[in-house]
């Protein structure tokens, strides 16, 4: 959490118009009430577990939450100064998560749940406290609100990793949500391809552009040339995957890289996880309960890794789309020329357009958002499932760290692969088609899934 973006300069600050200012406190106000309703779902008991050595114990995501707050916020955001006493400056070490692998956070001497909460509690309300007086300063930190934008960004992440801890966990189901609402399309979308012809682009975004909260590696805008593609029209669905199983697809080596292989062998895996075959049926657990597959057929599969994605499209004679391809079919208009925010255009996500923030807590059938399919026909580029591409993670040209290296420039040139478009746990503040998720490609426990491309030389 080190800054090397801040340097003492004189300060004029123009306090931030209402409308951001209310928006600032509406998005902050937002991703707190998805982290109490996570957390107040279960005891301080079963806060304290760890459900699995990939994830951290809720209790941590909560201090974690506020620590980061802290550090940024309240110690650098205050009006008129480059830093200010922290709420706990003392537990900076417990919540680093850079240095604090997940396996190892239960054995930290960490806040218990009740510390925790009031921890936040605190930092929050010196946070909207200094929102209050807060304005362009001369420090890029606070231009436009970024600060808080990206705060509030960070919790709607740990939002998502806490929801993820939910469905790893063992026992009755704690959360609820409403049904995703039905399709008439799906018959058609799947298994449908879409051309998209050879064009160029924007990539990414600029500081000060319409997505203000964009972060560093997002940055900055850049012209791409793209050849010619066919990209499936909705992600692959339960159904098609279950076919795949089926085929024998999890022993025949054929299908495998031999990272994959090697993985997939080690590990005795033979389906998603979650799936198991019940009397020759498949079933997946979701939040704590069992429901058939065949129930959620026309669902985007859930839950695969990038190898499990890579074996499915060399099935399927197909390969993953690229980055750079899953992005110009999210955003590239071929009639007009133009590169646009969204799918749909230029407006912020709506629930009739992508299914976010939770509110279903489960993928919804293809085709279930005709409104935010892009202008070629492609469905659901933005939420229910995050899509793997067949891509490692760069900066791209002229990048560079902000507001500190370790969000992004540590982890360039791993092993790890690209995931696109968000989950139904993002929160719509985060959700962007130049928003830039990685992990590595043995990772499951994220709600992944994919589509799948295919070279247009080949058709």
């Amino acid at each position: 959490m080190t800054s090397d973006a801040d340097t003492d300069r004189p300060l004029s600050a123009a306090r931030y118009p209402d409308a951001l200012r209310r928006r600032l406190a509406a998005e902050l106000a937002t991703a707190r009430d998805r982290t109490q309703a996570l957390t107040d779902a279960v005891d301080d008991a079963e806060l304290m577990q760890q459900h699995s050595p990939l994830m951290s114990p809720l209790h941590w995501d909560v201090a974690h939450i506020a620590n980061m707050e802290d550090f940024w916020l309240v110690r650098r955001a205050t009006p008129g100064e480059t830093a200010s006493p922290g709420v706990r400056e003392d537990i900076d070490h417990l919540y680093d998560a850079f240095t604090n692998p997940r396996s190892g956070r239960p054995e930290l001497p960490l806040l218990d749940p009740v510390e925790a909460r009031a921890y936040g509690a605190t930092v929050r309300e010196r946070a909207l406290q200094i929102l209050e007086e807060a304005g362009t300063d001369g420090r890029a930190l606070l231009d436009d609100g970024f600060v808080f934008g990206m705060i509030a960004q960070h919790e709607q992440q740990h939002v998502e990793t806490m929801l993820a801890t939910h469905q790893l966990r063992q026992g009755p189901r704690a959360l609820r949500a409403d049904p995703p609402p039905t399709s008439s399309q799906a018959r058609d979308l799947i298994g449908s391809e879409v051309f998209h012809p050879a064009g160029t682009f924007t990539m990414g975004t600029d500081a000060g552009g319409p997505d203000v909260y964009a972060l560093d590696n997002e940055r900055p805008a850049h012209r791409v040339e793209v050849a010619a593609f066919h990209l499936d029209a909705a992600p692959v669905t339960n159904a098609e995957f279950a076919r795949f199983v089926d085929d024998g697809g999890y022993s025949r080596r054929e299908l495998w890289s031999d990272a994959g292989w090697e993985h997939i062998t080690g590990e005795g895996w033979s389906a998603p996880m979650t799936w198991e075959n019940v009397d020759g049926a498949w079933y997946r657990t979701s939040f704590g309960e069992r429901e058939a597959i065949s129930g959620v057929a026309d669902q985007p599969v859930l839950h695969v890794c990038f190898h499990e994605a890579l074996a499915y499209a060399t099935w399927a004679g197909k390969r993953l789309p690229t980055e750079v391809e899953w992005e110009y079919a999210a955003r590239f208009d071929p009639t007009t020329g133009s590169t646009r925010r969204f799918p749909w255009g230029d407006d912020d996500p709506s629930p009739e357009r992508a299914n976010l923030d939770g509110r279903h807590l489960q993928p919804a059938p293809v085709g279930a958002y005709p409104d935010g399919a892009s202008p070629l026909g492609v469905h659901q580029l933005i939420g229910d499932v995050w899509e793997w591409c067949d891509s490692g993670f760069e900066g791209y040209p002229g990048f560079a760290p902000f507001p500190y290296k370790e969000y992004s420039e540590v982890f360039f040139g791993g092993d790890f692969r690209m995931l696109r478009g968000s989950s139904f746990g993002v929160g719509a503040v985060n959700a962007r088609t130049t928003f830039r998720n990685w992990d590595l490609p043995i990772r499951r426990q994220i709600f992944s899934g994919f589509r799948c491309a295919r070279s247009a030389e080949h058709a």
